[in-house]
């Protein structure tokens, strides 16, 4: 991730510019070194960790329908094609940026040798696009030209292109943070106006007798709800950063627990439809995850890569369209626990009530190499008022489990309030 500050340009607070770690110099390079190899023993790791339970559930644990089943596993076969094509381009990618002078210094480091080098930036272009791509080839295996999810399908896909432009456009020009705010509501256009889904509501059981309804239709509002939901899910993933890793981290993570929840209802669901909006999530969620794998694999501390706001916009649209389409917004917003209690914690900066600095990072002792809290409003710096001085990654992997545990969470109150909430 990029917070950067050129030097031909006045320094201006700017807290809602992806959190991250860079400064960038305009000086041009042409001889510089080829990045680090990828962190394979890492992914492999994670893959074990998170495909595990997710394949038990759609082979062993539940009954899903043969030509269901077949459509998801073709769907994960295109995403481990696309986990390679990235991991390939990754580094190709990087010359042409660093070309351009799209390249950082890791202000997390600052003081060490590691804090000298060039890492190239705004490498969630490559992602987007490998992306994006795959998506538009599964509708060749999965879609005929009537299919009723075709309209919706590509609307998404569009919302998540224009994200993603749009995304890669603030990288270059920095754009002010104000304007980042309202962004994703022109990126989310597209799937709004396409969305033909019921715009109605479950009312809670405990609240019914009050209210009178049990199913309450919201019309227009549904949809400003939905054009909010994008908002919140693009800035929330991009101010909840700042360490190596932490941006996709989070993102694998959320997008692992939106694959294992849409095939638990997927299983043990009889309603077709139903199926088929959870099954809709389910193939963008699995290109998600592993072309998320494969740049976490060169962002993970030490980073040789910053992924850029092109990324945390992309991953956050991403993510508000699975929950939009797959009918399961309020489970998501579970998912994003961490994020929804960063934001909490970053409103009085965010809206001019404390000063609030360019950058929001810890500070870095060099002769430690350990990570200290400051009082500004983060996620980042409140772990490390509570739990004393880290590591930049052992901070990041706490944030991480953190994240695990909300998703786990989330699995938790579904299962105890089932019946009784809904």
């Amino acid at each position: 991730m990029a917070a950067r500050k050129r030097a031909s340009v006045t320094t201006t607070v700017e807290t809602t510019k992806s959190e991250a770690t860079t400064t960038r110099q305009p000086t041009p390079t042409t001889d510089d070194p080829p990045i680090a190899p990828p962190k394979s023993g890492l992914i492999f790791k994670l893959c074990l960790f998170f495909s595990v339970p997710y394949f038990y559930l759609l082979f062993y644990h539940y009954k899903i329908e043969s030509e269901l089943k077949r459509s998801i596993l073709i769907n994960a076969g295109l995403s481990l094609v696309g986990f390679f094509i990235t991991q390939k381009m990754i580094p190709v990618a990087s010359r042409y940026v660093l070309r351009r002078n799209l390249f950082g210094y890791d202000i997390n480091k600052k003081g060490t040798p590691q804090g000298t080098i060039k890492v190239p930036e705004s490498l969630g272009i490559v992602i987007g696009i490998v992306f994006l791509v795959l998506a538009i080839l599964f509708q060749y295996f999965n879609f005929t030209a009537d299919s009723n999810w075709l309209v919706e399908y590509n609307a998404a896909l569009a919302s998540i292109c224009f994200m993603t432009l749009l995304g890669f456009v603030d990288d270059v020009l920095d754009v002010p943070w104000r304007v980042k705010l309202i962004l994703p509501s022109f990126a989310a256009l597209p799937l709004l106006m396409a969305y033909a889904g019921h715009t109605s509501i479950i009312i809670p059981k405990p609240l019914v007798p009050y209210v009178g309804l049990e199913i309450l239709d919201l019309g227009w509002i549904y949809k400003l709800y939905m054009g909010l939901l994008a908002v919140f899910c693009t800035n929330s993933i991009n101010i909840h950063a700042g360490l190596n890793g932490l941006e996709v981290g989070q993102t694998v993570v959320i997008a692992s627990a939106i694959l294992i929840h849409n095939i638990m209802q997927i299983g043990a669901s009889a309603d077709p439809e139903y199926k088929q909006a959870h099954a809709f999530s389910l193939y963008l969620a699995q290109p998600l995850l592993a072309t998320s794998l494969a740049l976490l694999s060169y962002n993970w501390y030490p980073s040789s890569v910053f992924v850029g706001d092109t990324y945390t916009y992309f991953a956050g649209m991403t993510m508000a369209v699975i929950g939009i389409l797959g009918h399961f917004s309020e489970t998501l917003l579970i998912f994003f626990l961490p994020q929804v209690l960063n934001f909490l914690l970053s409103v009085p900066q965010l809206f001019g009530f404390v000063k609030c600095p360019r950058h929001r990072l810890p500070r870095f002792d060099p002769k430690t190499g350990l990570l200290t809290g400051t009082n500004d409003g983060t996620l980042v710096n409140f772990f490390l008022r509570i739990f004393g001085k880290m590591s930049e990654k052992s901070l990041c992997a706490c944030l991480l489990v953190f994240q695990a545990i909300a998703c786990c969470l989330c699995f938790v109150l579904r299962y105890f309030l089932t019946g009784w909430y809904k």
